[in-house]
């Protein structure tokens, strides 16, 4: 029964086939139903009986859409359909064993989609010149499935193929050149999305010299291709669309390319280009999308882009243009609809400067404008080459150095991202604004001043860094739409209102660097997804309170540099998803390693970051420390981030995870306060600084592999430098001062390569200092001061004493440490308290 439903399926199926054949270009067919033929199939469907369930996904009207074949074999009757034209099995979920076998019989057949099917079968035959039947086939999809393997040589035998299709089908390895020869016919090639690893000049010749007069689509995105562009891409002279992104390709654009005047689309994004833009380009008068986005290139952009009269999208993005661009080349280019200059921050040349007359009228009638990190003029915002242009709806002018008030009929657009930060902006903003929902709003790093609007329409607000006054509207809590709250660095005051707790959708909230006092409210547990807090810089009172951690998705929990105080929150056992837990430079106090404590943190095994430095907080180092197994690798979450801020960082394990919610974050790192600018969470960092710890370091904490930030200093810690502090790889910066460490420096330190800042002054060691590695580097004398024990360069002590000396001062130590302690521990009370308070 089983065996007839699946013949009937596929038989519906080759009934409703209506015999055409496409060109490739012309995109994949959506086979509509004749009207009869849908009534008589459905009918026919409604009287079988399936108690199998085999047909459960022929569902609706649709008389086309069924075709869960529940990973049963592709049936060998196939091959019997001799006069079959058009085969369509995308998304058909059968077995992917020998499907080859029967489409191998189907000599009739012009085109055969096999998309997302879950393929891992790419037959290789071992006779090198295997019977293939497939002598009239033009067309062939097998994107999105999983081969991983390299292509066979049989499917170049296939001379009639017109458009070949393999996208996302975990392709690897090199293309042969001779291969590419066969497929004369070529009309669309798509290999993107793969792990192709061939020289583009090895590809790019065998592509040209069998089918330059065919081509018309080329699609090599998202490869491991290398090397420069090689001269004979210009011999593609029936190109309409070629897309070369996100590959590894270098040196200047040759200047054939500007024989491709059939060109329409070209994206050459994401690579490593360099060099100027061919003034050739031109001649391409058919283009309606150049992309050269985030590659290398620099010099002047060239008027010739000006003859692109068709163009419609522009995007010159994170490159380093030099010298000046006016309205000259704009001013044919009446269709333009996409205009990107976003260029790279870190451009050390003479600055590009986007130069238009204030009273010039653009011919187009721009969609997107984004311009940043150049220069306009200062009163660009008032100019008519912006204010004609009432289709905004996407506005981008950041760090280009204008200065004027934003005028009114700004905020009268439809836009859904307004980014005018980092300027000179002034004046006060509208209480209302008309612009459309959902709206995003970067207005940070400017000199407005006055209250802090309240717009019911913006979901994503980032006004930090200005001269914004006054409490927080009482009311904020009616604008239910914000997911980002960004407004650090203002001269805020007051204290929190209630209302913030209706903010249910708030993901993300920075209220640091204000002087915002009073407690901090308990009501936040309403909110349902925040994921990043940042109430640093700020004069709150009071403890921690148990809402904070009875929020599973918080990741970023900041309340350094306030006047907390009392024990720290048995709570924080709860906060499972923090990467960052930033609690310095406050009056907590307490044994901050008891039991309860002690299963809270050790039990926090995605953090990156935990500072508690500048507190007053006893007890010793737990030896559970070294479970948190996130300092023993890098963890890249920083996603999508937008220049140097990064607004919401998506994982892809949950929609909405994981997010950085500013640009910079303070840190006691090289013994001083650093501001770090577009953060990746692979910082990883332990300050527990300026207490009162005392006992000695524990073993475990060698196991933080990549831990970039350790300091220990200003506490009563005793003992020995753990010996295989060596296999701390990754660390960069080691503060361990200001205790009462003893013994010799091992000598395994010298191997952390990446160390290069340190700090062991004001301790009880003894022996030679390394010399080796980074050691030499270490030239300062206070890196070691006042360990009497310690000889060697930087220190004007030689070490002149023998072996056996060594090992009776060894043995003095020994004798005499309890008394040593004694000392150091009040010598250390002395340090501790003024630091802890």
């Amino acid at each position: 029964m089983a065996t007839l439903l699946v013949f009937l399926s596929l038989l519906l199926a080759f009934l409703i086939v209506k015999v055409v054949i496409i060109h490739p270009h012309d995109g994949y067919l959506d086979k509509a139903c004749i009207e009869g033929e849908r009534k008589a199939l459905l009918e026919f469907k409604h009287r079988l009986k399936d108690p199998s369930g085999w047909l459960s996904s022929w569902v609706g009207a649709d008389c086309c859409h069924f075709n869960d074949f529940q990973r049963i074999r592709t049936p060998n009757f196939l091959g019997s359909f001799e006069r079959l034209r058009y085969l369509n099995l995308s998304n058909a979920n059968f077995a992917t064993t020998n499907w080859m076998q029967p489409i191998n019989m189907l000599p009739s057949l012009l085109e055969l989609h096999l998309s997302r099917c879950v393929i891992r079968d790419f037959p290789h035959y071992s006779d090198p010149n295997p019977f293939v039947n497939l002598t009239s086939l033009q067309v062939i999809d097998l994107s999105y499935n999983n081969f991983n393997t390299t292509l066979p040589s049989w499917l170049f035998n296939i001379t009639t193929l017109r458009g070949l299709y393999l996208k996302g089908a975990i392709i690897k390895g090199h293309i042969p050149h001779e291969n590419l020869q066969s497929l004369r016919t070529l009309i669309a090639l798509d290999l993107s999305d793969n792990n192709i690893t061939s020289e583009v000049i090895v590809l790019v010749n065998g592509l040209s010299i069998c089918c330059n007069n065919s081509l018309e689509e080329l699609y090599l995105c998202f490869n491991g291709l290398s090397g420069e562009l090689p001269y004979s891409f210009g011999n593609f002279n029936n190109l309409r669309s070629l897309d070369l992104s996100y590959n590894s390709f270098g040196g200047p654009l040759p200047n054939s390319i500007q024989h491709l005047t059939n060109l329409e689309s070209l994206d050459l994004s994401r690579n490593s280009l360099s060099g100027p833009i061919p003034v050739g380009i031109g001649n391409m008068l058919r283009m309606k999308r150049l992309d050269l986005s985030l590659n290398l290139m620099n010099g002047t952009i060239p008027n010739s882009i000006g003859q692109l009269r068709a163009l419609t999208e522009l995007n010159l993005d994170w490159n380093s243009w030099e010298g000046v661009i006016s309205e000259i080349p704009f001013s044919n280019l009446s269709k333009l609809e996409y205009l990107s200059l976003h260029l790279s921050p870190k451009t050390k040349k003479q600055p590009f400067r986007f130069h238009v007359r204030p009273e010039w009228i653009p011919p187009f009638n721009l969609k997107y404008i984004d311009i940043s990190n150049c220069y306009v003029s200062p009163k660009f915002l008032s100019s008519n080459c912006l204010k004609t242009q009432n289709r905004l709806v996407y506005i981008t002018l950041k760090n280009v150095g204008m200065s004027d008030t934003i005028p009114e009929w700004l905020w009268k657009q439809d836009l859904y991202r307004l980014d005018l930060s980092r300027n000179r902006l002034y004046g006060k903003l509208p209480n209302t604004i008309s612009s459309g929902s959902n709206l995003l709003v970067d207005l940070s790093f400017n000199r407005l001043a006055g209250r802090l609007p309240l717009w019911f329409n913006v979901m994503w607000l980032f006004l930090g860094n200005n001269l914004f006054s006054g409490p927080i509207p009482l009311n904020i809590g009616d604008s239910s739409s914000f997911k980002v709250l960004h407004v650090s660095g203002n001269l805020l005051n007051g204290s929190i209102p209630p209302s913030m707790s209706k903010l249910k959708g708030l993901v993300a909230e920075d209220l640091s660097n204000n002087h915002l006092s009073r407690k901090i409210p308990k009501n936040w547990n309403d909110l349902h997804m925040p994921r990043a807090i940042d109430l640093s810089k700020n004069k709150f009172t009071g403890g921690i309170s148990s809402w904070m951690c009875s929020m599973y998705s918080l990741s970023w929990f900041k309340l350094r540099d306030n006047k907390l105080s009392g024990e720290l929150s048995p709570s924080l056992q709860n906060c499972t998803w923090l990467y960052s837990l930033n609690l310095g430079n406050n009056r907590f106090s307490g044994n901050m390693f008891t039991e309860d404590i002690l299963e809270q943190l050790c039990g926090l095994l995605r953090l990156h970051i935990l500072d508690l430095a500048l507190n007053n907080l006893s007890g010793t180092i737990p030896k559970c420390l070294g479970n948190l197994t996130d300092f023993t690798f890098i963890n890249l979450l920083a996603i999508g981030f937008d220049d140097d801020k990064e607004y919401i960082v998506y994982s892809n394990h949950d929609d909405m995870a994981h997010i950085t919610y500013s640009n910079h974050m303070e840190l006691v790192v090289k013994g001083q306060d650093m501001e770090l600018e577009s953060i990746l969470l692979s910082v990883n960092l332990i300050d527990f600084s300026g207490n009162n710890l005392w006992g000695k370091t524990p073993q475990g904490i060698t196991n933080f592999s990549t831990l970039g930030t350790l300091n220990l200093s200003c506490n009563q810690l005793t003992g020995k430098i753990p010996q295989k502090i060596g296999a701390m790889q990754g660390l960069e910066t080691l503060d361990l001062s200001c205790n009462c460490l003893s013994s010799s420096i091992p000598p395994s330190m010298s191997s952390i390569t990446s160390l290069s800042h340190l700090n062991l002054s004001h301790n009880l060691l003894s022996g030679p200092i390394p010399s080796t590695n980074q050691f030499s580097t270490f030239n300062d004398p206070s890196i070691y001061e006042a360990n009497l024990g310690l000889c060697g360069i930087p220190l004007a002590t030689n070490c002149s004493t023998t072996n056996d000396q060594k090992h009776k001062d060894d043995q003095d130590g020994e004798e005499d440490e309890d008394g040593r302690y004694r000392t150091w521990f009040f010598i250390s009370m002395g340090l501790g308290f003024p630091v802890g308070f």
